[in-house]
């Protein structure tokens, strides 16, 4: 089975930006015509992160959800402000196939114990956002990189495990943006202590970069956002996706 490729797309005041280590942004456009053009690209997924909702104390803006899953061709997963079963079921009820759940399960994991009993281990998804420590370990981050748990990532991973989740979205920081390559010791961590599908953020710039984190990293998926939205040394933004990514695996 091959591998999926998944663009990463970040929503912010209803509209696509991207992200340089959790930090300055650039603007990308509007999300439902980047669907449209993903739609034509025959894309296997797509995944919205909404990195404010949680910072501001909000829940999900479902208007431009229902938007944008009323328009997409292929699954849905949406994170961002979900912080009880309420919150995914909305969000669920717009449309969209998986709920990404990061921030609310440092607090509790009754979120996704209750989405994973009402709706299957394949409708949500433990999302992780890592650091890397001068000494090599990794630290976990919650509101968009803001808050530092105090929580090992193996413990953590277990715990998300053990709530239900069927996916692990794993995200380094320091690649955020950066396009050169993922954190390969990260996704190692993470897909040696669990049979979980991994699947693999931060820090695509080629193509060669999505081979490797399955192929030496161990995901099962890759997502990415700047290799599918900038294109050239100078980053113009061009919608795109490269086909046959996995031709031999």
């Amino acid at each position: 089975m091959m591998p999926r490729v998944i663009p990463c797309l970040l929503l912010r005041d209803r509209g696509l930006v991207k992200t340089v280590q959790f930090g300055s942004d650039t603007y990308i456009g509007d999300p439902v015509n980047a669907v449209r053009i993903f739609n034509d690209k025959e894309v296997d997924e797509l995944i919205f992160l909404d990195i404010d909702a949680t910072r501001e104390d909000r829940g999900p803006d479902l208007e431009i959800l229902y938007e944008i899953a009323g328009e997409s061709f292929m699954p849905v997963a949406y994170g961002g402000g979900i912080s009880t079963f309420e919150d995914a079921q909305r969000v669920i009820r717009a449309g969209v196939e998986k709920v990404v759940i990061n921030s609310a399960a440092y607090r509790s994991m009754d979120v996704i114990r209750e989405v994973s009993a009402v709706y299957g281990a394949q409708a949500v998804v433990g999302a992780i956002d890592a650091k890397k420590t001068f000494l090599g370990s990794h630290k976990l981050y919650s509101r968009s990189g803001v808050r530092e748990e105090k929580v090992k990532l193996a413990d953590h991973v277990a715990a998300l495990v053990e709530a239900g989740v069927g996916e692990i979205f794993v995200n380094s920081i320091d690649r955020d943006g950066c396009m050169n390559g993922y954190d390969l010791e990260l996704i190692r961590k993470v897909a040696s202590v669990t049979p979980t599908p991994v699947i693999a953020c931060g820090g695509a710039g080629t193509a060669v970069d999505l081979v490797e984190a399955v192929e030496k990293g161990g995901a099962s998926a890759v997502a990415a956002g700047s290799i599918f939205v900038f294109r050239g040394k100078h980053k113009a933004v061009l919608i795109n996706y490269p086909k046959d990514i996995f031709p031999d695996v």
